[in-house]
């Protein structure tokens, strides 16, 4: 109990007067501060910055003010909002979970740590977070940048992904956290990382924590967390087919619900040896009229390259001739309401944009 008592003399109260006087009180989840809001933001936030999130975030809401209205939605209005954020499967998670809140909870956020962590998408670091922040409960997060923070205040060897290190971290997460404004404690952790215990260039003369950090006392700042060498990631290349038809109609297929670009409308897509017109021909039976190149573009995910040489190719396919299960031609109209993987935006625009409009 005295090791506890003084952590929160040496590390939650100085960092609640810092967050007092320079913690951020203004995002857009802030006010007001409800379940849904902090659970809809902390789903846009995994793996994603704050200020990559907040136009989405005001979007989402001006949309789906609340949760009924998000339950009610369809997948494509969801992933049409979603579009461009990345990690698909977070706004799949979030419409399944809206769903189940209303059909079994009775539209009411549970704030249960183990109900919470039920739920799709929502993992032991954001069920604490939504405990805390919606409803002021004692409950330790562990996000990036509680890790880092910790990490350094305690010099905490090992890589972040190893279990050693995960059990560690939570048990001081869990010894640092406070019994009294755990929603402003929670925020003030996040904010030291994002703010002054950032990865690069930490500014270590305005962190409250300066005078107790480990790390810092003995100048090893730098050295904290331990960094796993990055691995050299592989290039693929593909070419992205834009049809399109006398009515400027696009053509478009789903993706399956798991995967690249889960649930999301992409234009057909063949490898660079591949030759348009034949595989048009033989997958779709239309037949190709002008093929020309649209751009070079390149995408990255989390484990690959991608580099994409977008081609439109003109043909008279009409509507009726496409079946469904196989794709669907959508006016310039109808695909700003799609949810679309963001590189197809990007070629859909240069497209619509050498017509003379914009999508």
């Amino acid at each position: 109990m005295r090791i506890i008592s003084q952590l929160h003399e040496q590390f939650s109260q100085p960092l609640l007067a810092w967050f007092d006087r320079f913690g951020r009180k203004d995002l857009p989840w802030q006010n007001p501060r409800t379940p849904y809001r902090v659970w809809v933001s902390e789903i846009m936030l995994q793996q994603t910055q704050v200020k990559t999130v907040i136009p989405y975030f005001v979007r989402f809401m001006e949309n789906f003010p609340e949760l009924w209205h998000l339950a009610n939605a369809t997948e494509d209005e969801v992933l049409a909002l979603w579009s461009g954020l990345g990690y698909y499967g977070r706004a799949r998670n979030l419409h399944k979970t809206a769903k189940i809140i209303c059909e079994q909870h009775q539209g009411v956020f549970p704030y249960q740590l183990e109900e919470l962590i039920a739920l799709p998408g929502i993992g032991e670091s954001t069920a604490a977070a939504i405990a805390s922040q919606a409803f002021n409960l004692a409950t330790a997060i562990l996000d990036g940048n509680v890790k880092r923070v910790l990490c350094r205040y305690f010099m905490v060897g090992g890589f972040l992904e190893q279990t050693t290190t995960k059990k560690t971290l939570w048990r001081l997460a869990n010894q640092c956290m406070p019994t009294y404004r755990c929603a402003d404690y929670t925020q003030a952790i996040m904010d030291l990382g994002a703010i002054c215990c950032t990865t690069k260039n930490p500014d270590c003369t305005h962190c409250p924590l300066q005078t107790t950090c480990l790390a810092k006392l003995q100048d090893q700042v730098s050295q904290f967390p331990h960094k796993k060498i990055k691995k050299i990631l592989p290039h693929k290349e593909e070419q992205f087919l834009l049809l399109h038809n006398e009515d400027n109609k696009i053509f478009l297929e789903k993706r399956p619900p798991v995967g690249l670009w889960g649930g999301l409308w992409c234009i057909p897509s063949i490898s660079m040896d591949s030759c348009p017109e034949a595989f048009i021909k033989q997958n779709y039976q239309f037949e190709c009229l002008n093929v020309k190149e649209l751009l070079h573009l390149k995408h990255s995910f989390s484990h690959f390259h991608l580099h994409i040489r977008a081609l439109s190719v003109y043909t008279r396919a009409q509507e009726y001739s496409v079946y469904e299960s196989t794709g669907k031609w959508f006016s310039p109209n109808e695909v700003v309401h799609l949810g679309l993987a963001k590189p197809v935006t990007t070629i859909i625009k240069h497209f619509q944009e050498m017509l003379g409009s914009t999508v």
